[in-house]
């Protein structure tokens, strides 16, 4: 009798067994014609492509970026929903304000990537989150509090920044600068993280009810984005020391965060072209007559454009 319980336990788990490897091995499929697909687009824009073309592209991929969106999905939300991410956010930040909890906050995930293009550039698309208003928090708040929120807002949007496939490079104070590998395919990446922009400042409608129940003061935030070509420079000899990005995309999406409104997105031209047709009417053009604007698009020698968003992130994302 035990013999055939125990055959009869077996047969049950090859046949789980087996049903999990075919899906798995259906995943890979469709990331290999995915791929594939990509990679012919990549090739087609680096031979040069009319904007119509461009377009006819973009709208050619709609079926392979709603099969990557599902692909990629399930990571996002086959687990927890909106709703219990945001309890648990919430739930955690008032374990940290209660020091009940630390935030364990790193940047080694973005720095075992970049070791890997050291010395090298690489297609990315940077993203600037600063806080508004931390200099006048510093200056009349206690440190502990000042302490507190940078801590809180570093590891909260950290964390949606890795979400959504992003890597960290750095903190700069009350700053948060990371990046997305676009080399894969710009169009599908600048999407993705224009709606991680767009998720972390949703986040601060969870982070300042809990913030004010404590006696903190609100949070805003204003964030900066740009696609382009990178230089991954490394300071030491050894593969522990510090890991840095340099050049002109750095530099211009520093100056783009600067000129941002809180509670916006703004984002330079090529990022823009980039985004989905349904998604660029989110932005207006920003005028840069009064802020001394000295960028160079070099696709086209004439002054850099930046687009914002239109509204606040209340009016224009509601909540996520």
């Amino acid at each position: 009798m035990a013999s055939i319980f125990g055959r009869t336990m077996n047969l049950y788990i090859n046949s789980q067994v087996t049903s999990a490897i075919k899906q798995q091995n259906t995943i890979k499929l469709l990331y290999n014609i995915i791929v594939c697909n990509t990679l012919k687009t990549i090739n087609n824009d680096n031979h040069g492509k009319s904007d119509s073309s461009i377009k006819n592209i973009k709208n050619n991929e709609i079926s392979d970026e709603i099969a990557y969106e599902n692909m990629i999905n399930l990571k996002e939300n086959s687990i927890l929903d909106f709703k219990t991410l945001c309890n648990l956010r919430q739930g955690r930040l008032e374990s940290v304000l209660s020091e009940r909890y630390q935030y364990n906050t790193s940047i080694d995930r973005g720095q075992m990537f970049l070791l890997q293009h050291v010395n090298s550039k690489v297609d990315l698309v940077i993203m600037y989150a600063d806080m508004v208003g931390s200099t006048k928090m510093s200056m009349t708040l206690p440190t502990e509090k000042v302490v507190t929120i940078i801590k809180a807002f570093s590891h909260e949007l950290s964390s949606v920044i890795e979400s959504y496939g992003g890597f960290v490079l750095k903190y700069l104070g009350d700053a948060i600068i990371s990046f997305f590998p676009s080399g894969f395919n710009k169009y599908l990446i600048c999407d993705r993280a224009y709606r991680c922009a767009k998720s972390m400042i949703s986040v601060l409608n969870d982070i300042n009810p809990v913030f004010r129940r404590h006696g903190y003061p609100d949070l805003q935030i204003k964030i900066g984005m740009a696609e382009g070509e990178n230089v991954v420079i490394q300071y030491g000899k050894d593969k522990s020391s510090q890991i840095d990005l340099i050049g002109y995309v750095m530099n211009v999406t520093a100056k783009i965060t600067s000129i941002t409104h809180p509670n916006r997105i703004s984002v330079g031209g090529t990022f823009y072209t980039l985004l989905h047709p349904k998604t660029q009417p989110d932005f207006e053009k920003v005028s840069l007559e009064n802020t001394n604007w000295k960028y160079i698009d070099k696709h086209n020698e004439k002054p850099y454009k930046v687009y914002t968003t239109r509204y606040t992130s209340q009016e224009v994302f509601g909540h996520y």
